[in-house]
């Protein structure tokens, strides 16, 4: 019995050193198993912190490639990259190219010849002038210059007329970047436009979802009817639809935008909308002033006194076909000849140069006595001389009725703001006013949507008026000499 017990006692320490054993290798498997998890939580973390880092990398690199442009900003991508502008660039070159034949026709013109004769059968000697039948070669060398003295004032009116288009070039160069300095605020101001008014119907819609969210408990309470309801779910609809098309006029002015300034379209285009803020200013000046110094210096009207100028040269180089024309000319010449078919000994080449060699000069004068048809242009340029006359009266009209509607229009959208913004402020808190009546159930939906949207088109009229304003500044600075863009680098 004793023996029995001690093997009992013996296999159940056994039993239990092997299952102690077998906990612990459980154990140490459930540590090495922590450990991967751990590990491979690390490894996750660490990769969820690289993705989140380049994703933020990423961002900021996106953030830095779309940037905000001023109004001058967008001014000077246009000039860097307009099409016009560069076509413009070009007419002045080919202007350039002009002047420079004009100006070649007043120097003297060289001409040089050489040529080369082979004769056989029956010809010429070249040394007794005679007829015989032989075989020669003849090698004549000619240097022949001009010069007209007289022309009828063509050749120099034409000179003058090259360097009359060739300023008119470089001011037409100047009133292309002007045009498009102009046409592209235009689109700025469009674009600021639509995105403020973006922003004001999406505040108005977010007022009236708000109200919608109000109404409704009010109706579950028994304060509101269902026609109440209605009506407030039918602003915001109204407000909904206001807000998704101002979001199309937005995005229909920004394109605009990019056409204007040759912007590539499929980039962001951030526009800097502090313009807003401008704080308009009433100027007393003169508009007689203002055209005075732009009569005389502004590109309209000095391209249309170019053109008057150029077309009276015109006139000038047609009456010129009726006057004589005297010309100077003189020249060398020299020969070489040797017989092939005889053996009769000729000079040498440098013997024969020197010994044929011969000058001349000359003068030359030409008569016209009858060509009907330089009168005939003779009257066609004399009416293209007082139709430009004409023009050029009608520019400087019209730049004078310009700049007057400018100052005016700056000067009353001076005024327009101030009492614009008493009135923005006077429906801003007519409208606080109406909606805690209605609120209160002391007013009806429809006076606090007349009250809503009144308030909505006064601010509207005031961005418009801000707008104008800035518009009309910068094109009365522009009339005085100061320039579109005001913050040259």
């Amino acid at each position: 019995m004793k023996r029995t017990a001690i093997i009992l006692i013996s296999l159940a320490l056994a039993g239990a050193n092997a299952y102690s054993q077998e906990g612990q290798t459980n154990f140490q498997q459930a540590q090495t198993s922590s450990q991967k998890a751990r590990a491979n939580s690390q490894e996750g973390q660490t990769s969820t912190m690289s993705l989140k880092a380049q994703t933020a990398q990423t961002s900021s690199q996106q953030a830095q490639a779309v940037q905000t442009m001023s109004l001058d900003s967008c001014l000077r991508y246009a000039m860097e990259n307009s099409f016009e502008v560069k076509s413009a660039e070009w007419e002045v070159s080919g202007a350039k190219g002009d002047r420079g034949t004009s100006l070649g026709d007043l120097l003297p013109s060289v001409t040089g010849s050489v040529s080369g004769q082979y004769n056989w059968g029956k010809s010429v000697n070249a040394e007794t002038n005679t007829y015989g039948t032989e075989t020669n070669f003849n090698n004549a060398y000619s240097l022949y210059a001009s010069l007209s003295i007289f022309d009828g004032g063509r050749t120099i009116n034409s000179f003058r007329q090259a360097v009359a288009n060739l300023k008119s070039a470089g001011v037409s160069l100047q009133k292309a970047k002007e045009d498009k300095q102009i046409d592209v605020m235009q689109k700025y101001v469009d674009a600021v436009y639509a995105q403020a008014c973006v922003k004001l119907s999406g505040d108005k819609l977010a007022d009236s979802k708000h109200l919608l969210t109000q109404t409704r408990r009010q109706e579950e309470l028994g304060i509101k009817s269902l026609p109440d309801l209605a009506q407030i779910e039918a602003q915001v609809a109204e407000d909904e639809y206001n807000h998704i098309h101002q979001k199309n006029v937005c995005n229909a002015a920004v394109l605009a935008l990019k056409a204007a300034m040759n912007f590539p379209l499929d980039q962001d285009l951030q526009l800097d909308t502090t313009i807003l803020g401008t704080i308009p200013e009433y100027q007393i000046e003169s508009s007689s002033e203002i055209y005075e110094y732009a009569s005389v210096n502004s590109s309209a009207a000095q391209i249309a006194a170019l053109s008057s100028k150029s077309a009276k040269l015109n006139y000038q180089i047609a009456k010129g076909y009726l006057f004589p024309t005297l010309s100077v000319g003189g020249g060398i010449y020299t020969n070489y000849y040797t017989i092939f078919s005889s053996e009769q000994t000729v000079a040498s080449f440098r013997s024969q140069m020197n010994t044929n060699l011969g000058e001349y000069v000359g003068l030359t004068l030409s008569i016209p006595i009858f060509n009907y048809s330089y009168y005939g242009n003779i009257r066609r340029q004399k009416a293209n001389y007082q139709k430009a006359l004409i023009e050029q009266q009608q520019t400087l009209r019209a730049l004078h009725d310009d700049i007057e509607q400018a100052v005016m229009d700056r000067n009353g959208y001076a005024m327009e703001i101030g009492q614009m913004e008493s009135k923005e402020k006077a429906d801003s808190l007519a409208y606080s006013l109406a909606k805690r009546k209605y609120e209160e159930g002391m007013l009806s939906t429809y006076d606090l949507r007349t009250s809503a949207n009144t308030l909505l088109q006064s601010r509207i009229t005031l961005l418009q008026m801000r707008l104008l304003y800035l518009m009309k500044d910068r094109l009365v600075d522009y009339y005085k000499g100061v320039g579109i863009i005001r913050d040259e680098q």
